[in-house]
């Protein structure tokens, strides 16, 4: 399963916001399921942001969010991302 959120972040906010998501990932890693991450930035749009996620499954990912720690480090972060569906089931695709 993979998680798309995105972003919107002024210029004055960058730093700030990469190390909120810093947080945020730090805590979503050390949950059972998480398999690794990217945080980019958009080529055309510098307040463009997303972070992407993958994980084992949904039941992991939703157990993740559940988390004590998650909800403290990971839940401001995610509250922040534009308000469009974030979780895709991988339908095709392979693992190098």
């Amino acid at each position: 399963m993979i998680v798309i959120t995105r972003y919107s972040v002024s210029e004055a906010d960058a730093e700030a916001f990469r190390t909120e998501a810093a947080n945020a990932v730090a805590a979503l890693a050390a949950r059972p399921g998480f398999l690794r991450h990217r945080l980019g930035r958009a080529a055309d749009d510098p307040e463009l942001w997303t972070l992407v996620t993958e994980w084992e499954g949904a039941g992991p990912y939703r157990r993740a969010l559940s988390s004590y720690e998650v909800k403290v480090a990971a839940v401001p972060l995610l509250s922040r991302a534009l308000d469009e569906p974030s979780a895709y089931e991988v339908v095709d695709g392979h693992s190098p």
